[in-house]
């Protein structure tokens, strides 16, 4: 009875040692699901990214609003009839 026992014992420790140290023990595991979540995260706020450019790209196709804005906002364009104030920034 004391060999079945020991043998036991024997192969739990070759099992724990395996599920620690072997190849895909469990710290590695840990690792590569924070990988995983971390990769998401950054895959999320991509596509978040994308959805914003889309849209803007789609606004930009169809309307003339948003081309309007752009216009006036990068290129400070002003359309006739209006008056452009410039104001100064305080230093």
């Amino acid at each position: 009875m004391k060999w079945l026992l020991a043998i036991l014992c024997v192969l739990l420790l070759g099992l724990q040692f395996r599920l620690w140290f072997g190849d895909g023990n469990l710290p590695s595991v840990w690792a590569l699901q924070r990988s995983i979540t971390e990769q998401q995260a950054s895959n999320q706020l991509l596509i978040d990214r994308n959805d914003a450019l889309r849209a803007e790209v789609d606004d930009l196709k169809q309307g003339t609003s948003a081309l309007e804005e752009r216009a006036r906002s990068e290129m400070g364009m002003v359309k006739r009839g209006e008056t452009f104030f410039l104001l100064p920034e305080e230093k």
